[in-house]
Parts: structure tokens; C-alpha cells; sequence
């Protein structure tokens, strides 16, 4: 678990080098520093407890500090949530960053997909306000947990025009 954290460090900062807004960088690199403390604070309590006897308070200490690099993820992909949707810049070609942007970009095209979707509902309250659909919008923690390892690191879309932003309204 505490290697996966790393994971997802690694794609938090790839989203943040590339976003186009300080702020939402500045949130997603402390977000991904947040997660690196808590997965390198996991591997430790998890060596120490195999080397040691077996106790409750350990085995306590192990399952908080898992349950809190689950948040620690959640928050960093929240952040990069919010990286996508202000745009990225185009990564260069051929390179784990290219993959990690194909994805958020991924994850873009099916939300704005889904806002059209509901926008075109025609159906109104009682105060005239658009109904929505019980389906929720995409998010990137469904996406990472709809696909498998074999391929986590391979773009399932084509490769992004060479030279312009990740936030032209076609994708």
C-alpha cells in the first residue's frame, strides 16, 4: 500500500508541473508531499511491525496510518481534479508525463460529456431549475479504480495535438 502511495505522488506532481494555475499547482504539490509523509510513515510502521511481536497498538497504528494514506490519495486526486479542469500544459511526447496527462485528459472529456448530458435535460422543478440525473459525474478516483495494472501506465485515447494547452473544449 505504501508503494502505491508513491504512485500517486509521483502522478500529483507530473499534474502539477504541467497545470496552468498556480494555485491548483500549489494544492496538488502539497497535496502529493502530504501523501509521500504518510506512505513513507506507512512503510516504516509496516517494517517495524514485521520485525517485532505481534501487538493491538500496532496493528492499530498500521491500519490508521493506511486509512489515512487512503485520504491522503483521495485529497491529491481531488486536487488533480481541479488541475484538469483549470488545463494543463502539453507534456513532451513519449514520456510518463504525456501518459499521466492522457489520463487526466481522459477523465476531462468524459466530465464535460456527462455536463452536456445533463444540461440537455429538459426536465424542470417546481422553481424552473434543469433536473438533474441520478448518475454522478466521473471522477478521477473512479477512473483509477476502473482500470487494471496491466494498463495503469497506457493512454486509452490518442495523443494531444503537439504545442497546444490540454483544455481545448474538443477534447
Amino acid at each position: 500500500i505504501a508503494s502505491d502511495g508513491q504512485v500517486f505522488v509521483k502522478f500529483g506532481r507530473i499534474v502539477a508541473k504541467h497545470c496552468l494555475d498556480k494555485r491548483c499547482s500549489a494544492e496538488l504539490l502539497c497535496a502529493a508531499e502530504q501523501t509521500h509523509t504518510i506512505s513513507s510513515q506507512l512503510g516504516i510502521v509496516a517494517r517495524v511491525k514485521a520485525v517485532t511481536a505481534e501487538s493491538k497498538s500496532s496493528s492499530e497504528l498500521l491500519v490508521s496510518n493506511a486509512q489515512n494514506l487512503i485520504q491522503a490519495v483521495l485529497h491529491v486526486l481531488k486536487a488533480a481534479e481541479a488541475a484538469c479542469i483549470k488545463g494543463l500544459r502539453q507534456p513532451p511526447p513519449d514520456s510518463e508525463e504525456e501518459a499521466a496527462a492522457a489520463f487526466c485528459m481522459q477523465w476531462r472529456k468524459n466530465l464535460l460529456w456527462h455536463r452536456a448530458k445533463e444540461s440537455l435535460n429538459s426536465d424542470r422543478d417546481e422553481l424552473g431549475l434543469r433536473k438533474t440525473r441520478a448518475k454522478a459525474e466521473p471522477t478521477l478516483t473512479a477512473m483509477v479504480q476502473e482500470r487494471s495494472p496491466q494498463t495503469k501506465n497506457t493512454p486509452k485515447r490518442p495523443k494531444p495535438i503537439k504545442g497546444h494547452a490540454i483544455m481545448d473544449s474538443h477534447l
